[in-house]
């Protein structure tokens, strides 16, 4: 799904070069469920920003599902980005006096789908079902919790079905067990076959993925899959017992 090789970006601030990515080179594959972790300055915002096709690298390359998105402009990689990609922000950025049926179906107003309001509305409706959100269609942001609130964003990020889910810092702005609650929601829509990325700062909220990269001055310093640790651990518990 995602092929990256020496991916280099260099920012220039008045006289002084900033290498924020120095040589990156992963691949992550159809329905993975990774974690991007790093320190304020190591370069996981950049990253997110590249994949995301916000911007383009100053060198190396960019596939994404075959596509070096790294060689498009604006508009084509506005394109990959619509079709592809569903973005998860920690301020939910719904629009405040508008309902949750209205904020997940905007989407869908602004491309060009071709939908009429009928099959629009029905769309939206299967999304906020899909975050487990039912009964709260009608609701404004005001009158939704943070975690509801978060969960309204994500059906919006799910409304055009992109294979890619990218959330970052997505519960920053919730208290612990909300958090779990969101991150639950990510982890299932991962079983049901979707490619979720996740930038986070905090371990407890990477450990919720089944791969974390680490970052650290521009370079990835560390790139781990969950699951086998998990299964090593357990292994070498039982025969010890």
């Amino acid at each position: 799904m995602i092929e990256i090789r020496d991916l280099v970006r260099v920012y220039t601030l008045g006289e002084v070069e900033v290498r924020a990515l120095d040589g990156v080179s992963l691949s992550i594959a159809e329905g993975e469920f990774v974690a991007i972790m790093g320190p304020s300055g190591s370069g996981k915002s950049t990253l997110m920003h590249l994949l995301g096709c916000l911007d383009r690298p100053t060198s190396g390359t960019y596939k994404l599902d075959g596509i070096d998105v790294s060689r498009l402009d604006g508009n084509g990689r506005a394109e990959i980005r619509n079709a592809k990609i569903g973005f998860v922000f920690q301020s939910f950025n719904l629009l405040p006096r508008t309902t949750a049926l209205e904020n997940v179906e905007l989407p869908l107003l602004y491309g060009d789908t071709g939908l009429g309001s009928g099959e629009r509305i029905k769309r939206a409706r299967a999304a906020i079902h899909r975050v487990g959100l039912d009964g709260r269609e009608r609701h404004t942001s005001a009158q939704l919790s943070g975690g509801q609130q978060q969960r309204v964003a994500i059906a919006r990020a799910l409304i055009t079905d992109p294979p890619i889910l990218l959330a970052d810092e997505p519960t920053g702005n919730l208290d612990t067990r909300t958090s779990e609650d969101v991150l639950s929601v990510f982890q299932e829509l991962n079983d049901q076959g979707k490619t979720v990325l996740l930038i986070t700062h905090e371990a407890d909220i990477a450990r919720h993925a089944k791969r974390v990269i680490q970052l650290r001055d521009g370079k990835i310093v560390k790139d781990e899959v969950i699951e086998q640790v998990r299964a090593v651990t357990a292994a070498g518990s039982g025969a010890h017992a």
